[in-house]
């Protein structure tokens, strides 16, 4: 229930692109329900094969709307005068995001080509670190965002990186190179729903300035 009610409390809040927030919520329900059905149906294998594939395709997708709150945020502050939150424009993103992750990953994992969903999974880092690295050189120049504002735009960018290169990525390495840790590196693929909650919750709640409470105030001053 707390899943649901997240878009109906993030709709209350100013600059922020609602409709990605609940897209990222609904690919990790998804993951959720089919990390419930592995556990209730572990020992039927095509279950099994379809929970996968279905959790891949969730996992994708809530990566991929992950980056387009990161692109959001970037713009906000680098672009202050673009509308980067027009509701025809963010559906049209979210549609096109659903079918070609509806589409890539089942038609990846069906044909073996693994290599395609670690190439889809790595493609996120170097946007990132862009719009982060973006998003701070722009901060002086973007005298019409509030302080406040800017913190949190500045907060979101980067959970979304430590989210990212903390949890997404060490599991594509590991996959990659065949490392002793896969274990451990499940448990925090696993966890990366839960995570993703904390972190709407923590946008939600303005949390994010105590998050930034280290020395980035002096990017806001200068």
């Amino acid at each position: 229930s707390a899943i649901l009610q997240e878009p109906i409390m993030i709709v209350r809040r100013k600059h922020v692109p609602v409709i990605y927030y609940t897209n990222v919520l609904i690919s990790n329900l998804i993951q959720l329900i089919m990390l419930a059905t592995l556990v209730a149906k572990w020992n039927s294998h095509e279950v099994i094969i379809i929970c996968i594939i279905i959790s891949f395709f969730g996992v994708m997708a809530s990566l991929y709307f992950k980056m387009c709150i990161a692109l959001e945020r970037y713009f906000f502050i680098a672009y202050p005068l673009w509308d980067c939150r027009q509701t025809k424009g963010s559906v049209l993103v979210c549609v096109v995001v659903w079918v070609l992750c509806i589409v890539s990953v089942p038609l990846a994992i069906v044909l073996q080509e693994t290599l395609r969903l670690f190439i889809y999974g790595l493609l996120p880092a170097p946007l990132f670190i862009f719009c982060l690295a973006g998003t701070l050189k722009a901060l002086p120049a973007a005298t019409s965002v509030p302080r406040e504002e800017k913190q949190r735009v500045v907060g979101t960018l980067v959970l979304l990186l430590l989210n990212y290169f903390l949890m997404i990525l060490p599991t594509i390495i590991c996959v990659m190179s065949s490392c002793h840790y896969m274990e451990i590196i499940s448990i925090l693929f696993l966890l990366n729903p839960f995570v993703d909650l904390f972190l709407v919750e923590t946008w939600f709640f303005d949390l994010l300035p105590l998050f930034m409470c280290f020395e980035y105030d002096g990017c806001l001053m200068h």
